[in-house]
């Protein structure tokens, strides 16, 4: 998983609390000898994630795996051999993640290159995962 950074927004300036040491653009502030009494102002500041999937090997696409799907296979994303029908796609991550189809396939939207698509009916093929594609699969999510 990638490193969680205290990013700045806009034009904000902390006041940071003794002895915090935080990251600024990469740059790492140590405020050891500040005085007690100082703070940060937090509602300048938010936690940023660097999600940027890593490129497929050579002959390869990358399938990301987000919520419930990231939960159940144990990873954030995997890389496939390409060519690959998008028909049988949902086969070949049954195959490597048993169970799958039931817990997550069944009911996820599937995205090519951030593009939804339908899997194809029963028995199709339908349009061909290429190598270096990105194919995300999302299940249902809900918030409270």
């Amino acid at each position: 998983m990638s490193d969680m950074r205290l990013s700045p927004v806009a034009d904000a300036d902390a006041m940071p609390v003794g002895g915090v040491t935080w990251s600024r653009g990469g740059q790492m502030n140590n405020f050891a000898n500040t005085a007690p009494a100082s703070f940060f102002i937090l509602s300048h500041f938010v936690f940023a994630q660097d999600t940027h999937a890593a490129w497929p090997p050579q002959g390869h696409f990358n399938v990301l795996y987000f919520a419930s799907a990231g939960s159940f296979t144990g990873r954030e994303q995997e890389a496939l051999p390409a060519p690959m029908p998008l028909g049988k796609l949902f086969a070949e991550l049954e195959a490597r993640h048993p169970g799958m189809t039931a817990a997550i396939l069944d009911s996820c939207l599937v995205t090519v290159n951030l593009d939804y698509v339908d899997m194809p009916a029963d028995g199709s093929d339908g349009a061909v995962i290429q190598e270096a594609d990105e194919v995300a699969i999302i299940p249902p999510v809900s918030s409270g």
